[in-house]
């Protein structure tokens, strides 16, 4: 697939300019966004990924399109289920809601250089290695697997968010008990301590790099092309940090979206795992001749990743209102109920 040398550098630089725009606004003005703002930045940020992916079709065809619109949405899903994560960390360490912003866009920075590394080294590895296919397409049926686990016992999202790594680090430095803006160090009677602030940035470094393994071969399914791959990833990152805002305890309503999210990685896995049979190299497999096996168009990975998400979603929605309406319900019923003591 060749892109025009002028439209990638364009996109890029673009690409840059926004985020530094954005990250000068997150600097000068530390507040936490209203739902009107947050939601007129997500929609900007989802108009403009839109618009690229149809700019993709004029200058790359049908088949760059696609595969943008389908990594865009597969990395896109895989963000709002981070967020679970965000708003744990937020939660645990009691972040002041006016730094938030700057958490997030600290977090959303980190986690682009994260998947550019991961982007390099995989593109790398599939370029030496065809049969890392393979462990790509196992990792991700494997990760469906523990998705899907989670979903049946309802332990996706725990109430806190801990690591041993976060435990060392706590323990060993001279932390303050109070936040001082977003700095990682203060001074308190005259001697100078480290802030929670660092524990937080660690916290979402630390989530950001799990978010990259599982991120990264889930859309080297779709497409391995390189500049896709990336600014997929970036057009899904961008606008996060309003999401954030905008959906708030919206998310506890997304009750399916981990099995919707199963469902999609598992089929990118199976999409890989036959990706790797068709182009098979393994020595002891076929005699190391590749296997006629069908390959998933890119339309019909499109469709599919766009109909489970809409089931998902809509799945949702609906079996949050009917477990609003019975508890509504019983508490009306409850309500009606005599009080009780003694009957003349």
């Amino acid at each position: 697939m060749d892109l025009p040398a002028w439209f990638e550098v364009g996109t890029l630089v673009v690409l840059t300019l926004l985020l530094i725009a954005d990250l000068l606004i997150v600097t000068r003005r530390p507040h936490a966004p209203s739902m009107r703002e947050a939601s007129g930045w997500v929609s900007f940020y989802v108009g403009l990924a839109v618009l690229f992916g149809i700019l993709m079709w004029v200058v790359g065809g049908a088949q760059a399109s696609g595969e943008f619109f389908a990594g865009w949405l597969t990395e896109y899903s895989l963000s709002v289920d981070n967020l679970f994560v965000f708003v744990i960390i937020m939660s645990q360490f009691r972040v002041p809601r006016k730094y938030q912003q700057s958490v997030l866009m600290f977090g959303i920075l980190l986690a682009i250089v994260m998947r550019g590394i991961f982007i390099l080294l995989g593109a790398l590895a599939i370029n030496q290695f065809a049969w890392v296919f393979y462990i790509f397409g196992a990792f991700l049926i494997y990760t469906a697997v523990k998705l899907a686990q989670q979903q049946v016992t309802h332990e996706e999202h725990e109430e806190s968010y801990d690591n041993a790594f976060i435990r060392k680090v706590s323990k060993r430095l001279r932390m303050s008990n109070d936040y001082d803006g977003v700095k990682l160090r203060t001074r308190v009677d005259g001697r100078k301590l480290f802030t929670p602030m660092l524990i937080v940035f660690l916290a979402i470094g630390s989530a950001d790099l799990l978010f990259a393994v599982d991120s990264i071969p889930a859309i080297f399914g779709i497409t391995q092309e390189m500049f896709i791959v990336f600014t997929a990833n970036v057009f899904a990152l961008m606008g996060l940090r309003q999401l954030y805002f905008l959906l708030g305890g919206l998310l506890e309503r997304l009750v399916y979206l981990t099995a919707g999210l199963s469902v999609i990685l598992a089929f990118i896995g199976v999409k890989l795992v036959l990706h790797a049979l068709h182009e098979n190299n393994l020595p002891f497999l076929n005699g190391g001749e590749p296997l006629h096996v069908p390959e998933v168009p890119i339309w019909f990975s499109l469709l599919f990743i766009v109909t489970t998400l809409v089931v998902t979603t809509t799945a949702s929605l609906l079996k949050t209102r009917r477990d609003l309406r019975r508890v509504g319900g019983a508490e009306k019923v409850e309500a009606d109920l005599p009080t009780g003591g003694p009957h003349s």
